[in-house]
């Protein structure tokens, strides 16, 4: 269809019930146990999806659309493929609505973000190599809050892999979380919200906060602000060492937030041969083990990790080591009143 001016018209949605029609139209309430809150200001579904740039033409995923409110911000920024992942049945028939609204445009998928294959929801032909430009491919969604930080740890291992999302290139995702959340995702060196989130989201992403919506905006009102934050993975990561292995460096590190960093690194070894592998582990690294971990750096991270990387190497069972189980033993020892075993041996 052509406009006057010679340009392809833009698509816009016919008129349609409003999302809080749609809501009682099909008796839709929020469920406390999925922790759902809709968003129904169709000028703050638009403000939302302008934050991820410009989707004419492009292909979208939107998480949990519920209702379908960012939805129809999505269909009318000109997105020319759509595909929602909806766990919930309820909101099926709505979503239909919409998809009868918008023919070719929307693809609605019933299931579980958690466990959704995403590499296989989109052409392979959109594909972008991770060193150019992102593909023309978006994630976009108001998440629910118990789901939104186990989800991009996720995809944050898909980005160091490469994998899920990630198969097709440098997928970039719009996305909220409860303004705590946001604010850890995007704290800086020595911030007070400095956190594991803020080093595993940033050793591999541009990470930007876009703007805060007031609690008061959804239905039901949640006891929170939420935070809208956009990422870009890196075309080189900060750290070059394995998902697992850089998050057990991090995790370690935040152990006690508020003493000095060597006392939760220390607990990456073997209690027989702590202070020895700490100590050099930081000395390899060149990291004062009397910052504390909100003030360690990206630089300090990537040379813990490497450090860390280069004792495994050398002595392979130190990978495997938790310190949580050789507490555990420890207890359950304690509890039958044996002496507790020697630690096993690790190379040295």
């Amino acid at each position: 269809m052509m406009a006057a001016s010679g340009k392809i018209a833009s698509f816009r949605l016919p008129p349609l019930p409003t999302i809080g029609e749609v809501i009682k139209l099909y008796k839709l309430r929020a469920t406390k146990q999925l922790s759902q809150n809709f968003l129904l200001d169709l000028r703050l579904t638009d403000k939302i999806v302008r934050q991820a740039g410009n989707l004419k033409g492009a292909h979208v995923c939107e998480v949990g659309p519920g209702p379908g409110g960012l939805t129809r911000s999505i269909l009318n920024a000109g997105a020319a493929d759509l595909l929602v992942v909806e766990k919930d049945t309820r909101f099926i028939p709505g979503l239909q609505l919409l998809s009868e609204a918008a023919p070719g445009k929307l693809r609605i998928v019933h299931g579980d973000i958690l466990t959704y294959r995403m590499d296989r929801g989109f052409p392979s032909v959109i594909s972008k190599p991770w060193e150019e430009d992102p593909p023309n491919l978006h994630i976009i969604g108001n998440l629910p809050f118990n789901v939104s930080t186990p989800l991009i740890i996720k995809w944050l291992e898909h980005m160091a892999n490469r994998t899920g999302p990630f198969a097709f290139g440098r997928t970039r995702l719009t996305l909220t979380f409860q303004k705590e959340v946001a604010e850890r995702l995007t704290a800086s060196t020595a911030s007070r919200q400095r956190s594991r989130l803020s080093v595993m989201a940033q050793y591999l992403c541009t990470v930007h906060s876009c703007f805060t919506i007031p609690g008061r905006a959804f239905v039901p009102k949640p006891a929170v602000d939420v935070g809208v934050v956009h990422f870009t993975p890196l075309a080189q990561p900060q750290i070059l060492q394995p998902f697992k292995l850089v998050e057990k460096v991090v995790r370690n590190a935040f152990q006690f937030r508020r003493k000095y960093c060597y006392r939760g690194l220390e607990l990456l070894f073997p209690e027989a041969r702590r202070p020895e592998l700490a100590e050099g582990m930081l000395r390899q690294a060149d990291v004062d083990p009397t910052l504390r971990p909100t003030e360690l750096t990206l630089g300090h991270f990537r040379a813990l990790a490497d450090a860390y990387a280069g004792l495994c190497s050398l002595d392979p069972g130190l990978a495997a080591y938790e310190f949580r189980e050789e507490l555990r033993l420890k207890r359950i020892i304690r509890k039958k009143g044996s002496p507790a075993p020697p630690c096993p041996p690790t190379g040295g």
